[in-house]
């Protein structure tokens, strides 16, 4: 008998996943503007931005642990309501320190409802659609990163700072009503035994190498986040770095919709090996964006690289783990993505410092030897 994929309780928590995500891409985009605007140096409004990043990736453990015990309902509740609570907090205030702590608690809702959600959804799928659901799901939240900054953007520009708060408390609203419908609340069976009891693990061990072999693959996405624009500046290419990321951002759609049903079939190595070569090309197009083209090969190469691996390292960190586990895996998953976006800009940082513009990108290859490394020392455990 075929299992069905999209039950009314996917569909909703894959709606909710959307909203979820729509909170922190409204407001990561302006906040820095936003603390400078109110009076911090642009030092502190580096700190202001960091604050939820930071707070995520301290809380990952406990969010992982707290997943596998607590209802998965109950978590993204608390958790939602911390957006709106963190959303109306920027709205209101103009003090620096207020700010921070909203951060703060941006921070914490992020970390439940990421880390929760995603097993949450993975307790839904069947057993043998893991894959296909999890590379869905990652195409809402694909969506949520595509269509959150660009509304940002625009209603920074023609509105208000106020106006991207009251939005992103909106967003946040329709993720709790949307949850309330979810039949399945993902309440955790509860399995004690003597070596597991009354521990509280900080990562799950068999996840690590996935973890890894994410955070290299997302540090060239990441350092072009952030550096692409001063670095078709400083190199004077004639192509728009804002069409950057809208060109990955429909090709990564495209790409999860069309392979989505792959997801479950196709070895591991096999994905692996594509999508570094999808990796490595598009750096390699990025070294010398001197036309339009260039720029959609190098969209093409980073969403066929790392925007696909995103869901693959997901979906086989939650098939290497027992489903009571799986809370864990996903803070661990996460772990990886944090350190990707801290590191990717410091990494970045340190090659425009010390090195031309000219070598960003060349330098940034080290990342796919690094990557091939760490896969080949645990290549038996991804099997």
């Amino acid at each position: 008998m075929k299992t069905r994929l999209y039950t009314k309780d996917v569909k909703l928590v894959l709606a909710a996943s959307f909203f979820f995500l729509m909170n922190p891409m409204l407001i990561n985009p302006v906040i820095a503007g936003f603390a400078t605007s109110v009076g911090a140096s642009s030092l502190l409004a580096g700190v202001v931005a960091g604050a939820t990043n930071l707070t995520s990736l301290l809380l990952r453990p406990v969010a992982g642990n707290l997943t596998d015990r607590v209802s998965k309902y109950h978590l993204t509740l608390v958790g939602g309501s911390m957006f709106v609570v963190a959303s109306l907090g920027y709205s209101l205030t103009t003090n620096i320190d207020v700010i921070i702590i909203c951060r703060i608690i941006t921070g914490i809702g992020y970390t439940l409802c990421s880390v929760c959600m995603a097993t949450w959804m993975a307790g839904l799928l069947p057993a043998d659609k893991i894959g296909s659901g999890m590379g869905i799901y990652g195409l809402a939240n694909a969506m949520g990163m595509a269509v959150g900054p660009a509304l940002a953007v625009y209603l920074y520009a023609h509105f208000s700072y106020q106006l991207v708060f009251w939005t992103s408390a909106i967003c946040s609203l329709l993720m709790l009503i949307l949850i309330q419908f979810v039949g399945n609340r993902g309440i955790p069976r509860l399995v004690k035994t003597a070596t597991t009891r009354h521990r509280l693990r900080i990562v799950q061990p068999k996840v690590i190498p996935v973890a890894v072999i994410l955070m290299l693959f997302s540090l060239p996405y990441f350092a072009t986040q952030t550096y692409l624009v001063s670095y078709i500046e400083q190199r004077h290419f004639a192509v728009s770095a804002g069409a950057f990321f809208p060109v990955y951002a429909i090709i990564l759609l495209g790409l999860r919709l069309g392979l989505r049903d792959l997801f479950d079939h196709v070895p591991f190595k096999t994905f692996f090996w594509s999508c570094l070569g999808c990796n490595f090309v598009g750096v390699f197009a990025l070294v010398d964006l001197r036309n339009w083209l260039m720029l959609v090969i190098a969209a093409l190469g980073l969403a066929a690289g790392y925007g696909l691996m995103y869901s693959i390292c997901q979906a086989k960190a939650l098939t290497l783990v027992p489903k009571r586990d799986r809370g864990l895996a996903n803070s661990t998953f996460y772990i990886g993505i944090d350190l990707g976006m801290t590191l990717g800009p410091m990494f970045g940082g340190l090659i425009s410092t010390f090195l031309p513009w000219t070598w960003f990108y060349p330098v940034m290859m080290t990342t796919l030897p690094a990557v091939v490394l760490v896969y080949w020392l645990n290549r038996r455990g991804l099997a």
